[in-house]
């Protein structure tokens, strides 16, 4: 082929268009000249076929057997942003190319080695061809639909069949949900912004059933994933606000006018969508209040916008709206002081102090220090001096002063300053290794709750003494076994009575814990469970080391500047004849269709599962969450969304309509209360069912219509990614079979599955992992347009990826791992790491030194990026650690990166081969 360079001699050039070699420029150093394993980087195989990618396994038969997929080609958007519409990413199929002859060398780093690169004979125009072509009656997957509403992957309404033992491309994993497909002016305004976008409301189903009968017959799920807001502060992701307070309501349902609603009587009365009811329209609707004039009713945001927030009148209110309280219930036995905890949280709230929420200047601080008694520290707002009152009686905690425990932070915050610059010299030389951290979080109640707010409790000792007492239930010789779940489970009912009491007194607690030793997260996590908070898990945490300062120190400020919502109810409407039967997340339900947050955090997200319980006639349904709440500020506010799907009666419908992130998202909630409730090898192996199930019926129900694919195992395209998405969630740490993880670690990793948002959930179940030592120019620097740092494509989480010359990023939004191999040349290591070659790199926990390169600083661009959720509408304050490991290196860390690489097989669980193969063989004999 004249398109390709001599390949005769491996020291021959690189390509024509390679940037020219000079240290400190753009340079090209030949990373893995020296390697003659040809065409292996990820980076530089861009549509080329792999020889196999999985190791061979056990059953696994090669005749039509799973191959791995070709590193991605295609790139998507994680979605529109708030009010955006995009047309529907294309999915073309990856040329399959044959590779040259051995003998030529790898390219260097920063150069592809794919179709479209120089030297190589130009495809892209047959591909392109081919990606337009039309085979059957089908249309193009991602073509978009005649009538659509909002942006999203391929229209609902077209059901294309795949066969899963064929490549998988991992780039999917970030394709937008497929299209909702409306009828034709279903809102009563053109808006693109009328339908509630999947960052804040996205159904496991885009095309809802007639009847409960048709949906048992399809055996998906049908649920909502709400995530209320998608960043910490209103200003970055802000929504319309209806400031005029003038809001209609359904008089029969209570749902909230929207874009929906139907007219009639000359536009004096509105017909709700929900439940058919006719409504007046209120007279000040059509009036500008701020202006004094009529005002053009079109032009209001509850009717244009499926994302709205009413500021509420008086009559939301129960009672004045609460202040922002903050109490913190310090640890200071000798654990938390030597540890560096203590000295680290006071100098982090010292210099948050103007980051906590405090517009409308009546935010109030309280601080409650705990050994074997209680510390309280009350500051006079005249004197501004603190002092401190000890009471040791912990079966009845008292108040020692009726004042100056809660204080302004305006009126006093010289004093606040005072005690946290002093608290670590208090506690220095402190031997007391006792806690009595639940007889704290009793007085704590007791203070506040007359008032509300969020108790923040940091601690790194069991609590040992007084009410709430726990012992040490770690036992080694459960885990990995059937008894194992016993130790998910609480081990002092303290934990959850005491929530529900201060879910009903607006009081939430987030857990802060760090231990080098047993902490029992299981039972402590119960706290933040009921009343809207946290778990945050601190493994082995020292301040001595500098990475783990900086991580604590930096979530726990950006913790205390979140704008939370106070004393907050969430509600979900339907259409008539739809009904929310479970709730999943942290908040207690108060009654069978609200749930109350104490506290509403900005980084969690939410499931409710729906049951058709009536025969549904429209031709779409609607449903409403609506956020009762008061701000940080105190002004009590609704935030509204809508969402309004088609009903269908057709099963090809369905399953093309079916959203895999959303399904996954719901079965991960599923599957935690599983391991809690029964055992972790029930909730593995329900999953695997579910699975099963879903393919046995695509066989019998729709299959018949599409031929030529008997031998493999089929599904429709749109789901191709919800195999690969079970696997991993049942390798997860929270959930796979091991008798080496503690169980402390696999409760935060529960706490995790059972709250995070679903975009960040995909990614802790599945990570990224990125290829570095060859990634293209562009990757790492920023984009010309936009500004934001450019990643290079994700590639399977496969071992055989891993060449040994190379570098490698995984990130599983809670740690990340750079993997450097064994035979990494010294050019490469001497450039990311400044040093002389790979056995001077240091393995473990670290940061990534800065060296005077352009190859460091793209490294660096590259793992700060991956780690960064803005721009990814989500809240979230983790800071995830940096592991180098070593191909050759400690074994111990490179296990545990190792389980990352979901789709190898595992001491846990099957490769992605053996799974498949294993599904292929019971779905055809069913």
């Amino acid at each position: 082929m004249s398109g390709y360079p001599p390949q005769d001699d491996p020291s021959s050039p690189p390509p024509t268009g390679a940037a020219p070699a000079g240290h400190g420029g753009r340079k090209t150093r030949a990373y893995a000249a020296q390697q003659y394993d040809l065409a292996q980087g990820a980076n530089s195989t861009l549509g080329q076929p792999g020889h196999g990618g999985y190791p061979p396994e056990a059953n696994y038969g090669g005749a039509g057997g799973y191959q791995p997929g070709p590193a991605p080609v295609q790139s998507y958007d994680p979605g529109p942003t708030y009010g955006q519409t995009q047309p529907a990413p294309q999915f073309q199929p990856l040329l399959q190319q044959q590779p040259p002859t051995p003998g030529y060398g790898q390219p260097a780093y920063g150069q592809q080695q794919g179709p479209a690169s120089p030297g190589y004979g130009d495809m892209s125009g047959i591909a392109n061809q081919m990606g337009n072509m039309s085979i059957g009656a089908q249309p193009a997957y991602g073509q978009p639909a005649a009538a659509t509403h909002g942006a999203g992957g391929p229209p609902s309404s077209f059901l294309q069949t795949i066969d899963l033992m064929q490549p998988f491309n991992v780039a999917e994993l970030d394709a937008p949900p497929p299209t909702i497909n409306l009828p034709p002016n279903s809102s009563v305004t053109p808006s693109p912004n009328a339908n509630c976008p999947p960052t804040y409301m996205r159904s496991t189903i885009n095309a809802i059933p007639h009847s409960h009968n048709i949906l048992k017959k399809s055996k998906l799920p049908f649920a909502l994933v709400i995530q209320p807001y998608t960043s910490l502060h209103d200003a970055e992701s802000p929504v319309p606000i209806v400031t005029d307070t003038v809001i209609s309501r359904c008089r029969r349902c209570r749902s909230y006018i929207n874009p929906y609603v139907s007219f009639l009587d000359h536009g004096h009365r509105w017909r709700c969508n929900l439940c058919n009811l006719t409504n007046d329209v209120p007279q000040a609707f059509d009036w500008d209040h701020v202006n004094q004039k009529q005002a053009d009713r079109w032009q209001r945001a509850e009717l244009n916008h499926a994302v709205v927030e009413f500021v509420a009148p008086q009559e939301y209110m129960v009672r004045p709206p609460q202040p922002l309280v903050y109490l913190f219930l310090l640890d200071v036995s000798y654990a938390a002081v030597t540890s560096g905890l203590l000295a680290t949280a006071a100098r982090t709230i010292l210099e948050s102090l103007d980051r906590i929420p405090n517009e409308d200047k009546r935010t109030r601080l309280g601080f409650v220090c705990v050994d074997s008694a209680l510390h309280y520290f009350s500051i006079n707002a005249e004197t501004n001096e603190p002092s401190m009152l000890v009471v040791s009686d912990l079966e009845e905690p008292f108040m020692p002063v009726p004042t100056d425990l809660l204080v302004s932070l305006s009126a006093c915050r010289q004093g606040i300053e005072t005690l946290l610059s002093k608290l670590q010299d208090m506690y220095s030389t402190s031997t007391n290794s006792a806690s009595c951290m639940g007889s704290a979080l009793k007085a704590g109640h007791k203070l506040i709750s007359s008032i509300g707010g969020k108790m923040i409790v940091l601690t790194a000792t069991l609590p040992n003494i007084g009410a709430g007492k726990l012992e040490m239930r770690e036992d080694k010789k459960l885990l990995g076994t059937s008894k194992e779940s016993s130790l998910l489970q609480t081990g002092n009912s303290f934990y959850k009575s005491f929530a529900v009491e201060c879910s009903k007194s607006q009081v939430s607690v987030d857990m802060f814990l760090f231990s080098s030793s047993y902490q029992d997260v299981a039972s402590l996590s119960n706290l933040p469970r009921y009343t809207g908070g946290q778990t945050y898990f601190y493994p082995g945490w020292s301040a001595a080391r500098t990475e783990d300062a900086i991580k604590f120190a930096k979530e726990f400020s950006d913790h205390l500047s979140a704008e939370i919502a106070l004393e907050a109810v969430m509600r979900v409407r339907a259409t008539t004849g739809l009904r929310m039967s479970t709730f999943y997340g942290n908040f207690f339900n108060r009654s069978s269709d609200l749930c109350a947050f104490p506290a509403f955090p900005r980084d969690q997200g939410y499931v409710v599962e729906v049951a058709i319980d009536e025969t549904l006639t429209k031709n779409f349904v609607c449903f409403q969450t609506a956020v009762l709440h008061t701000t940080c500020n105190g002004e009590r506010r609704i935030r509204v969304m809508t969402l309004s799907l088609p009903t269908t009666g057709s099963l090809s419908e369905i399953y093309a309509s079916a959203d895999p992130i959303a399904i996954t998202t719901f079965y991960s909630h599923r599957a935690v209360e599983k391991a809690l409730s029964s055992s972790l090898e029930s909730a593995r192996e329900a999953l695997y069912s579910k699975l099963q199930e879903l393919l046995v019926c695509y066989k019998k129900e729709l299959h018949s219509t599409h031929s030529g694919m008997s031998a493999g195992l089929s599904f429709c395209s749109n789901l191709k990614t919800l195999p690969v998405l079970f696997l991993a969630l049942s390798k997860h740490v929270g959930l796979r079979k091991s008798a080496q993880i503690p169980s402390d670690l696999r409760s935060a990793a529960l706490c995790l599955l059972s709250t995070l948002p679903a975009s960040l959930l995909t990614q802790y179940i599945h990570p990224k992992m990125y290829s570095l030592h060859d990634m293209p120019d562009e990757c790492g620097l920023p984009n010309p347009e936009t500004g934001e740092i450019v990643l290079p494509q994700p590639m399977n989480l496969c071992s055989e990826r891993l060449q040994r010359y190379g570098l490698y990023l995984i990130d599983d939004t809670q740690n990340q791992f750079l993997w450097v191999g064994r035979d990494a040349m010294p050019e490469l290591i001497g450039d990311v790491f400044g040093l002389p070659s790979v056995e001077h790199v240091k393995v473990g926990k670290t940061t990534l030194q800065v060296v005077d390169n352009e190859f460091n600083e793209k490294v660096r661009n590259v793992i700060d990026k991956s780690r960064s959720h803005k721009g990814r509408m989500v809240g979230s304050i983790t800071v995830p650690n940096l592991y180098v490991v070593r191909e050759d290196g400690e074994p111990s860390l490179r296990l545990w990166a190792q389980t990352l690489l979901v789709e190898d097989r595992s001491d846990g669980g099957p490769g992605m081969g053996l799974w498949l193969t294993g599904l292929r063989e019971k779905v055809n004999s069913s």
